[in-house]
């Protein structure tokens, strides 16, 4: 059986690698996992703004990823230092807000109140995002270096978040 297994997902691979089928993904294998892409990075949403937001285009940069909701009056407190590292580390480290636990319209007011619309966020109210990472609450972030490994995951104050970026866009 796992012999039919491995040779039906090599034949499936061969037949995309023949006929260059492609999304605008990667080319998914089997069991769901895209080849070169980090298995945290392997996940997909939208954003705020309704954009398709793949995981993937985090690869080969680190990022961070701050989970928040529109209720949370300690992520209202994080949002400015959230959207300052997003312009200071542009083109070094990626910020991405994973937001959920609340209506989207709520997390639309946050983003305008906070004036955090220079950081992309998913609408998350699912929690697949949330689950992927482990995250059970908000305000935590979780920062990956350019491998796609988690290297902090938790709650960071101020200047623990800009020293943790610090490194992460030294490297």
């Amino acid at each position: 059986m796992r012999v039919r297994l491995t040779l039906a997902a090599v034949l499936a691979a061969a037949l995309v690698a023949v006929t260059g089928c492609h999304s605008d993904m990667t080319a998914a294998t089997a069991g769901g996992a895209r080849p070169n892409v980090p298995a945290a990075l392997n996940f997909t949403g939208t954003t705020l703004a309704g954009k398709r937001f793949d995981g993937a285009s985090l690869a080969g940069r680190p990022a961070v990823l701050w989970f928040w909701a529109p209720w949370c009056a300690t992520c209202a407190g994080e949002a400015g230092r959230v959207a300052w590292l997003a312009t200071k580390y542009q083109g070094k480290v990626d910020v991405l807000g994973v937001a959920g636990m609340g209506p989207e319209a709520d997390m639309h007011t946050f983003v305008k109140e906070q004036q955090i619309g220079n950081v992309t966020s998913l609408s998350d109210n699912a929690g697949k995002v949330w689950r992927r990472f482990g995250i059970t609450q908000q305000s935590l972030y979780v920062l990956l270096n350019a491998k796609g490994q988690v290297v902090t995951k938790g709650f960071l104050d101020d200047l623990a978040i800009q020293q943790a970026v610090a490194r992460l866009a030294a490297v």
